[in-house]
């Protein structure tokens, strides 16, 4: 009786331990999978000296993330882009690079990865816009812009993918006229950025099995150099959006930083659009 009375109290207190231990796992799988922060991880965001980048790369450090920014013309300003950076406690850098030369996109993933051991986030912020009409459009620009708004995206995350390990991000800021051109003259930006649209889904089926998710933001009107908030365009674009007022860097750091963290591990192939309801 005794033995027996042993076995069970034992086996009693195996089960209660097992249970203890699930409790926790699950507990602490909860927090990591809810969880915004993103100490530790690396990131790379193009065309980052300023804008919705600048916006974005100190988004990603005040969140926990080292990162490389990328740059063309604007020195001086992406110098204070990682000085503020650094001043957050992370690590980081700038590079210079050409988002429309394929040697330039590649070069900076391996500058990246060099500088910060690795890669975690991808973020293909870097866009440029050439409007006009179509049939006055020369060659030169419209092959630009799908150069720098698409290619560079498809280049970038060629030359990432190695780098990347499950839980890797890949995140593209696309555009809220890839699905509505309200006005002329758009046709070859808006086209650069529809086709991040499929860019985005196609790719997420291809890397979901190794747990990288990637996902597309579309911003609308956002007050930055290029667009901004007393521009020309000002105020048709106010008119078009259901909240009346342009957005800020930060309303588009704040979707990335969500996409980029464990609690968006659920989401890919998604596109959030973040326009103020302009294409509602």
């Amino acid at each position: 009786m005794t033995n027996r009375r042993n076995i069970l109290i034992g086996a009693a207190a195996g089960a209660a331990a097992l249970a203890t231990a699930a409790t926790a796992a699950r507990a602490q799988t909860t927090q990591a999978v809810g969880s915004n922060d993103l100490t530790g991880k690396r990131a790379l965001v193009t065309g980052a000296s300023r804008g919705i980048g600048a916006g974005i790369a100190l988004a990603l450090a005040d969140k926990g993330a080292d990162v490389v920014i990328t740059y063309l013309n604007s020195p001086d300003r992406a110098f204070e882009v990682v000085h503020a950076i650094k001043a957050k406690g992370r690590r980081a850098i700038s590079v210079r690079a050409d988002s429309g030369d394929p040697s330039a996109v590649s070069r900076s993933i391996d500058e990246t990865v060099q500088a910060l051991g690795g890669i975690d986030i991808l973020v293909n912020n870097v866009g440029i816009s050439r409007g006009g009409p179509l049939a006055q459009m020369n060659f030169t620009d419209i092959q630009d812009v799908f150069n720098v708004n698409a290619r560079s995206a498809v280049l970038a995350a060629q030359a990432a993918i190695p780098h990347l390990s499950e839980g890797g991000r890949i995140i593209t800021i696309g555009s809220c006229l890839a699905e509505r051109v309200p006005y002329p003259n758009l046709t070859v930006y808006s086209m650069s950025k529809s086709a991040l649209l499929a860019f985005t889904r196609g790719l997420a089926r291809e890397l979901g099995p190794q747990g990288i998710t990637v996902n597309l933001v579309q911003p609308g009107p956002i007050d930055t150099d290029q667009n901004p908030a007393n521009g020309v365009w000002s105020e048709p674009n106010r008119r078009l959006t259901s909240l009346g007022r342009y957005g800020k860097p930060a309303d588009i750091a704040a979707a990335v930083t969500y996409l980029a963290s464990p609690a968006a591990h659920f989401m890919t192939g998604s596109v959030m659009t973040v326009d103020a309801g302009f294409n509602a």
